[in-house]
């Protein structure tokens, strides 16, 4: 059962305990997080500087955090990395809302099998949106015969099976679930990627839908076009880097179609050249990784846990998820 408290913007609910069916406790979050970061943030300093790519609205983020546009300088900045070392590629297969994602899906793990022939020597990462249809993807993909190759996590093992993904020499393609963010693939750590589905929020959950009751629509595809900009930059991450990107639900197109005024410049111009890859065909490209597969030794999956001196601190995500703020900083 949910519960608002209307008086002071917040939403009350029980808080799930972890692989149970019961509750730990209650999460307290509110609906308007700019009246709570007043004295939380800004009462506490004379002047801040908030670094990031996604902004995209300056008058929007200004009042979803509390602040007075007047009192706030944008500095943008020109993309520095080359645009043709991160291509962005369309690989579409047809929608992956709820009710329309069990038609794609095929199409969707046919699609995975061709790119894999397409990189059979480099890492790729496949951002699935949701348990469900990652789980749906692996017993997909594992139906073909393509297993050997695929690595995936569950909400108790992600950091131990990321790291173990990072660390091994193999191509292996790595589903993830909400990893869009806070991840550092230089180099050889992952040289393509696919965004399997339009990031939107859930609109069953209760901050969502009531904002959208109040006709917070420009808001509710800003922040899946956010999410879309930080999930393409998880790879390239130098100006001599480079990897390819690719886009697998039709809805992407809609969105980036209804975006486009908020779109920094260099990611414009990355929707512009939006282009078809060549690949091999399906019959060609199943043949490839099914040969491949048997010389390699990769399992399914792995908990292997890697030494405490690994570069890639993905405990930072954890702590940054657990902070009272962190879905609530946002804008309107």
């Amino acid at each position: 059962m949910t519960h608002r408290v209307q008086q002071h913007g917040l939403l009350i609910k029980p808080k799930p305990k972890p692989n149970t069916n019961g509750n730990s406790g209650i999460a307290v979050k509110p609906l308007d997080p700019a009246r709570y970061l007043a004295h939380t943030v800004w009462n506490r300093g004379n002047r801040f500087a908030l670094l990031s790519a996604t902004i995209l609205n300056k008058n929007a983020f200004c009042r979803g955090v509390g602040l007075d546009p007047a009192e706030v300088a944008l500095v943008d900045i020109d993309h520095t990395f080359p645009i043709t070392n991160r291509p962005l590629y369309d690989v579409t297969c047809g929608k992956m809302t709820y009710n329309e994602r069990d038609e794609t899906l095929p199409a969707v793990t046919r699609m995975l099998v061709r790119l894999m022939a397409a990189h059979p020597n480099k890492k790729g990462l496949i951002h699935c949106h949701s348990y469900a249809i990652q789980s749906s993807l692996r017993r997909r993909l594992a139906e073909r015969g393509v297993e050997s190759r695929i690595r995936t996590h569950d909400n108790t093992d992600r950091d131990e099976s990321l790291q173990a993904w990072l660390t091994t020499d193999s191509p292996d393609v790595f589903l993830s679930v909400t990893m869009e963010e806070a991840l550092d693939l230089q180099g050889d750590l992952c040289r393509w990627q696919v965004i399997c589905k339009a990031p939107y929020l859930n609109t069953t959950d209760s901050r969502v839908s009531r904002r959208l009751s109040d006709g917070k629509w420009s808001w509710y595809r800003r922040v899946a076009l956010r999410t879309v900009i930080q999930a393409c930059g998880r790879i390239v991450r130098a100006p001599d880097d480079y990897g390819s990107i690719y886009i697998a639900d039709s809805s992407l197109l809609t969105l980036f179609d209804n975006t486009r005024d908020e779109m920094p410049a260099w990611f414009r111009e990355q929707v512009d050249r939006l282009s078809t890859p060549t690949l091999p065909s399906f019959e060609n490209a199943i043949t490839a990784v099914r040969a491949a597969s048997t010389t390699e030794s990769t399992s399914v999956s792995s908990s292997t846990v890697q030494s405490d001196n690994h570069p890639h601190d993905t405990n930072s995500e954890r702590r940054r998820s657990a902070h009272p703020l962190s879905d609530v900083w946002g804008e309107e």
